[in-house]
């Protein structure tokens, strides 16, 4: 059992927690992700290890209310415990030789984009980030990314807050301009990372992804996280738990990834539903108990 040390709600949907996992703690490294589960019951989700404490024993992540198991880990509170927490799984983002990278983070991937981040800045790299959001309401993490960052562009869909427009309107300006990266690092929804892709390749700047695709064992046995790329020598196919989660953006075929990540769309969202009357109507319970 693993116990949760913090809660912080960071928007309405958006929530972060700290777990007392220590083992991870001590290995996790920036890119690799844990599998947990909320209970015994429950099914097993990856979620990107956003940041750790070795010395306390802690290991961060955030998490979208946006399934059923998502909203059960919501009503975890501080002092409660999961049943699972296993971890660190996949592969560090490489960082060797890279001097100047830019970041490009999406939603709430801008929390996995965050560690990588951080970690370039602690090696000494020139950091820009890019992060995106639908909304003002949506903006998480501004102030950390401005803390590792040499360079920081925050962009909303709908221009609520600070600039209007998606990630990619700032990398092509500076890409135009004349800006060589070592590095572009995306992270967020595969539909955005696809655009950062297809924008950097007009100026052949070197991109990597993380990709995060229904993944259930996390070792590369159940091959739920299967996915194709296209390399000079062929058609490949690798798993994103132990060959990942970071890939040659160029190589990965984004429409198959998106067409296979829908594949539980419907059932999630029944699910999703489901669970959320059900702890409605536990709290209601709860507050007639109490009234």
């Amino acid at each position: 059992m693993y116990k949760i040390v913090r809660r912080k709600p960071l928007k309405p949907t958006v929530t972060q927690i700290d777990v007392e996992a220590p083992l991870v703690a001590a290995k996790a490294k920036a890119g690799q992700f844990i599998i947990l589960r909320v209970d015994e019951e429950g099914e097993r989700i990856p979620l990107t290890v956003a940041g750790t404490n070795p010395d306390e024993g802690t290991v961060t992540i955030i998490f979208q209310v946006v399934g059923a198991t998502t909203e059960a880990l919501n009503h975890k509170m501080e002092g409660e415990y999961l049943e699972d927490f296993v971890g660190p799984l996949g592969n560090p983002t490489e960082t060797e030789g890279i001097k100047k990278v830019c970041i490009v983070g999406g939603g709430v991937g801008c929390a996995i984009a965050l560690p990588v981040a951080k970690e370039f800045h602690r090696i000494g790299a020139e950091v820009t980030s890019i992060i995106g959001f639908r909304s003002e309401d949506l903006v998480i993490l501004e102030d950390e990314f401005d803390a590792c960052s040499d360079r920081l562009v925050v962009m909303t869909d709908d221009g609520s807050y600070k600039r209007e427009g998606n990630v990619t309107i700032p990398l092509r300006e500076m890409l135009e301009a004349g800006e060589k990266f070592d590095m572009i690092v995306t992270i967020g929804p595969i539909i955005m990372m696809k655009f950062v892709t297809l924008t950097a390749k007009d100026f052949n700047a070197p991109v990597t992804v993380s990709m995060s695709p229904i993944m259930v064992d996390g070792t590369g046995m159940c091959g739920c996280c299967r996915l194709t790329l296209h390399t000079e020598e062929g058609s490949v196919m690798k798993f994103a738990c132990v060959d990942g989660p970071d890939f040659n953006g160029y190589e990965v075929d984004f429409d198959e990834a998106i067409a296979r990540g829908r594949t539980y769309f419907d059932f999630e969202r029944k699910a999703h539903d489901h669970v959320c009357n059900m702890f409605k109507a536990a709290d209601e319970l709860k507050a007639g108990a109490n009234a």
